[in-house]
């Protein structure tokens, strides 16, 4: 037996992603968004209405990152959410968030989240919100590593949103290995 929903946004996961911005003076800027994801190897796709500071930043300066939530900002994550940057310019200040600027782009990187993504804007569609960005550079904070020097998930702790219970969720344990596990079966 299922029960139906009609239209929703019930898929899981949804990353938290914290798109970080200057406007026009240099002043940096952030919010929270769960509604994107990887649309081609390097591109990022994301759903962000034009009413927002961000967006208006972006436009301009057509840069962006893209920080993944984790679980030990999860306070800070959703502030910056909560809060726009039209009513609140320091609220990366009033969140006790610290930038510096990203090293591929005219865009801040968040010091406190350990995963950024430095994106050139490729498009915005106002009719969709859909913003995709050119994926330049993936950096990692050394704490996140693992001693090969990859990114330990259990080390990052991503959040992710729950549009069912409007909740944060950090990922879980590893259940299966990808491109391989599914060879049982053959």
């Amino acid at each position: 037996m299922r029960k139906n929903f009609g239209v929703k946004t019930y898929v899981y996961p949804q990353p938290v992603f914290i798109i970080g911005s200057y406007d026009e003076n240099g002043v940096p800027n952030a919010m929270n968004a769960a509604w994107g994801g990887i649309s081609e190897s390097n591109e990022i796709s994301i759903c962000v209405s034009e009413n927002h500071k961000t967006t208006e930043n972006i436009l301009k300066k057509k840069a962006f990152t893209v920080s993944m939530a984790d679980a030990a900002h999860v306070v800070e994550c959703d502030y910056v959410g909560i809060v726009s940057g039209n009513d609140t310019p320091d609220k990366l200040e009033k969140a006790g968030l610290h930038t510096k600027k990203a090293e591929f782009v005219d865009a801040p990187i968040i010091e406190e989240l350990p995963l950024t993504i430095e994106c050139k804007l490729k498009s915005y569609e106002e009719e969709t919100c859909r913003l995709v960005g050119e994926i330049i550079n993936v950096s990692a904070d050394e704490r996140i590593l693992d001693a090969e020097g990859k990114i330990d998930p259990a080390k990052l702790q991503p959040i992710v949103y729950d549009p069912v219970n409007h909740a944060y969720l950090k990922l879980g344990e590893k259940v299966g290995n990808a491109f391989s596990d599914g060879k049982q079966i053959m």
